[in-house]
C-alpha cells in the first residue's frame, strides 16, 4: 500500500501547537503501522473545500478541531449516534465511493480517561458541568452515560445551555442554572469545558459549589488549565484533573476507528506528561 493511502491529518486554526501528529505517530509506531500524518491550518471559509481535496487525494481519516466541528459534522454524509446527538464531529473517515462519516471522540475520550486513568466512577455524582459548547455537549451525554446522579449546566449564554439541556430530554436528571446563580447548589463533580482558560477571563463561582472532597476536571491542560485549578484548589478540590488524558484518549478512539488496533495509551500520556 502506497504511502499516500495512509495519509492523515489534523484540520484547526491555529492548528500549528496541535499534538496529534505526534500522538498518531506513536501509535503507528506502537503498532507497526506506517502513515503520514499532518497538520492542515484552514480558515472556516475554506474548511469544506479543504476536506473535499484531502479525502479526494487519498486521505483515510481526518481530526477536526476548533473552529470546525459543526462544519465537520454538516459535510459529511453519514454521521454516527455520537455525532449526531452532539451535531458535531472531531473524526472524519473515508468510506467506499467517496462518502465521509462524521464521528465524535470527545465524550468517550473524557469518559476513559476520567474513569480508567484517574479511577473516578461516576456513577451516583452530582456533576456540574461549565460550558455548553461542542465539546461540552459531547462531555454532557457521555456523563449521563456513564451515570451521573444529576448533571447542571451553567454557561455564560443561557440560552445554550437551555438549549443542550433540552436536547438531553431529560428533566429529572439534567437541567440548567444561572452562572450567578449557583449559591446553595453543591456537587461532588465540577467540569470544565468553556475557553476562559483560553481566551482569558477569571471564575467567578462561589467556592461553596464544591462538595468536601470534590473532584475538579477541566477539558483544557498545561498553561490553559491554570486559571480553573487556581479555583479549584481554592474551593477545596480533592483531586484536579486536566485534560491531557482526555486528549491522548479521544485519538486513541479515532486512530482504532481507523485501524482496527487500539493502541496502548498510557506510554504516550506518560511521555506528554513530562511536557505539560
Amino acid at each position: 500500500m502506497s504511502a499516500e493511502a495512509h495519509r492523515y491529518a489534523v484540520f484547526g486554526q491555529p492548528i500549528a501547537h496541535s499534538l496529534s501528529p505526534q500522538i498518531h505517530t506513536a501509535f503507528a509506531e506502537q503498532l507497526g503501522i506506517r502513515l503520514g500524518y499532518e497538520t492542515i491550518d484552514v480558515a472556516p471559509s475554506g474548511f469544506a473545500d479543504a476536506v473535499r481535496r484531502f479525502f479526494d487525494d487519498g486521505g483515510l481519516g481526518a481530526n477536526v478541531t476548533l473552529p470546525h466541528k459543526e462544519a465537520a459534522f454538516a459535510l459529511a454524509q453519514q454521521h454516527t449516534e455520537d455525532a449526531s446527538r452532539v451535531g458535531a464531529a472531531n473524526t472524519l473517515t473515508a468510506l467506499v465511493g467517496g462518502l465521509v462519516q462524521a464521528h465524535n471522540t470527545d465524550g468517550s475520550g473524557f469518559v476513559r480517561d476520567i474513569t480508567e486513568r484517574h479511577a473516578l466512577d461516576l456513577r451516583g455524582h452530582d456533576a456540574l458541568l461549565l460550558g455548553a459548547g461542542g465539546a461540552a455537549k459531547a462531555v454532557a451525554w457521555a456523563l449521563l452515560d456513564a451515570g451521573v446522579k444529576t448533571l447542571t449546566i451553567v454557561n455564560r449564554t443561557p440560552e445554550r445551555a437551555d438549549a443542550l439541556a433540552d436536547a438531553i430530554g431529560e428533566p429529572a436528571r439534567c437541567h440548567t442554572r444561572y452562572w450567578d446563580g449557583l449559591d446553595g447548589e453543591c456537587f461532588d463533580l465540577v467540569v470544565n469545558a468553556t475557553s476562559i482558560g483560553v481566551t482569558g477571563g477569571s471564575f467567578d463561582l462561589p467556592m461553596s459549589i464544591l462538595q468536601d472532597h470534590g473532584t475538579c476536571y477541566d477539558l483544557c491542560y498545561g498553561t490553559a488549565s491554570a486559571s480553573f485549578k487556581g479555583w479549584a484548589t481554592a474551593a477545596g478540590t480533592h483531586y484536579f484533573c486536566d485534560g491531557l488524558g482526555m486528549l491522548v484518549e479521544q485519538a486513541a478512539d479515532a486512530f482504532e476507528r481507523w485501524h482496527g488496533q487500539r493502541p496502548d495509551t498510557d506510554p504516550v500520556y506518560d511521555l506528554l506528561r513530562q511536557r505539560f
